[in-house]
């Protein structure tokens, strides 16, 4: 297992770089140090959801293939690539002449027109599978000079933490994408959200929640961060509503008409979210909706 210096470098790197823009920065620039490589990447190929362009995910530090190279492969090279990322054995550290085979014509060209011009003269691979079936593959390349006979064994015991990170990211992603979908569809409905702790205060907010308390005109929230109205009858409903809410958290929705024209309303429902979040836990959901349209335009 990896331990040591190698453990310090990469691996906090790796957990780090899940939320990195783009992922795992620093961890490829550590990678591409330690083993003296002129380049390092981690692709995913094929991913299993998403659209064919969005399929494969390339991240790269150090020097890539030349712009002229990389629009030949794009457009062309792709199609006859004769290296078989799938039938790699996972966890198994392959050299170029694992890879291809010279004496084949259509190896020797992928060799002359795509690695050769890109510096890739001696390189290493290995793929790594998480729990769902997505693929990753760590490839280093050097330009003069083989890797050192240690890069391997490193490959080999990297090969893990590299797998637990990749079934974080692939959870990650998929939830980043269900709440894309789902943030869209609330927006196009003109739909946000508050919630509050459990003394009324406004914990959070989205974006449309965040415009409608600003520009809503009858929403505010108070010095005391809890949410109020500008209307001592509305203030007074709200008030009421949120405190029978934290009384009793199987008290009834509040639905509250805070404006007809144009419209603008208000449901205020106890959060089922009590435990399990490392924010701080909501006592109550407020949904703001707005509707610009008249009544007779409705």
């Amino acid at each position: 297992m990896l331990c040591g210096e190698d453990a310090a470098a990469l691996v906090e790197p790796l957990i780090a770089g899940m939320v990195e823009n783009p992922p795992w920065s620093l961890f490829l620039e550590r990678l591409k140090e330690r083993v003296a490589a002129d380049y390092c990447s981690l692709v995913f190929r094929p991913l299993p959801f998403g659209t064919p362009e969005a399929r494969v995910i390339h991240l790269y530090a150090g020097r890539p293939s030349p712009p002229l190279v990389s629009r030949l492969y794009r457009e062309e090279l792709y199609r006859s690539d004769p290296m078989l990322y799938h039938d790699m054995e996972e966890g198994r550290v392959y050299a170029l002449d694992d890879l291809l085979k010279f004496e084949d014509p259509v190896h020797r060209e992928y060799l002359d027109q795509m690695l050769e011009p890109s510096g890739m003269n001696y390189m290493r691979m290995i793929r790594v599978t998480e729990t769902s079936g997505v693929s990753g593959w760590i490839t280093i390349t050097r330009h003069t000079g083989d890797f050192a006979s240690d890069v391997d064994a490193l490959l080999r015991d990297f090969a893990p933490y590299l797998r637990a990170a990749m079934c974080g990211q692939v959870a990650l992603e998929r939830e980043r994408m269900g709440a894309a979908v789902a943030t869209e569809a609330i927006r196009r409905m003109n739909f946000g959200w508050l919630t509050l702790d459990g003394e009324g205060r406004i914990l959070d907010a989205d974006y449309t929640g965040s415009e409608l308390l600003a520009a809503s005109g009858r929403l505010t929230r108070g010095k005391d961060d809890r949410l109020t109205a500008r209307d001592p009858d509305l203030r007074r409903e709200i008030g009421d509503a949120v405190g029978a809410l934290l009384r009793n958290a199987h008290s009834r929705p509040r639905a509250i008409v805070l404006s007809r024209e144009p419209w603008l309303d208000l449901l205020l429902v106890a959060s089922a979210q009590r435990m399990g979040t490392t924010q701080a836990t909501p006592a109550i959901v407020a949904y703001i909706h707005a509707d610009n349209w008249s009544s007779a335009d409705r």
